[in-house]
């Protein structure tokens, strides 16, 4: 069932929209991993195309944003343009599936090995952990958007100001609980049945 792989060293992001980290980059500088963006984006705009925006892949911290020639420099040419494509295809096919039953995927990420030489994806399999899910009804943009994935906790921990250094802060019941509630609607909704 399990198959061992040489983990590459490179968070693969797919941005269809300009949200979190992309959107503090884009404020900053006009621009994300490199990639010079449309002026005057609002925050959770559509972007003109999906764009890959990889990030480091940090043992401990928090991953950071990266270039495209960062990537190369890490794992080569030939891999950077294989995962760069690949990423962006997965992502493409799983916003098309979201969208029509009202689910707008405004980001994801993936990870991939090794093994034996070929490609694989190995883990963030479109889960709410590695993806900004958006319910397409609520979707107004200039602002950060209701989701279905992890932002509810991110925005409690911005609440309470944590550090983003360890030890973490232990969730309070009412966070995990409303967290629970909105993995499972997304599940519900993206497959018709309930977990």
């Amino acid at each position: 069932i399990v198959r061992k792989t040489q983990p590459l060293p490179v968070e693969c992001v797919v941005r269809g929209y300009i949200s979190g980290s992309g959107w503090k980059d884009y404020l900053a500088t006009g621009t994300l991993c490199g990639i010079e963006l449309p002026p005057a984006l609002r925050e959770s705009d559509r972007l003109p195309a999906p764009i890959f925006t990889p990030s480091t892949k940090a043992a401990a911290g928090h991953d950071e944003n990266i270039s495209f020639e960062h990537v190369i420099s890490m794992i080569g040419e030939e891999l950077a343009r294989q995962v760069s494509a690949v990423s962006i295809d997965l992502y493409q096919r799983a916003a098309a599936y979201a969208e029509p039953r009202g689910v707008i995927l405004a980001d994801t990420k993936f990870e991939f090995g090794l093994l034996d030489g070929e490609l694989i994806w190995i883990d963030e399999a479109l889960t709410p952990d590695s993806s900004r899910f958006w319910p397409a009804a609520q979707y107004q943009p200039g602002g950060p958007q209701p989701s279905f994935d992890k932002q509810f906790v991110r925005d409690y921990l911005e609440r309470i100001r944590w550090p983003k250094v360890p030890p973490a802060p232990e969730l309070p019941a009412d966070v995990v609980a409303a967290t629970r509630e909105k993995y499972l609607e997304a599940f519900r909704i993206l497959t018709g049945h309930d977990l």
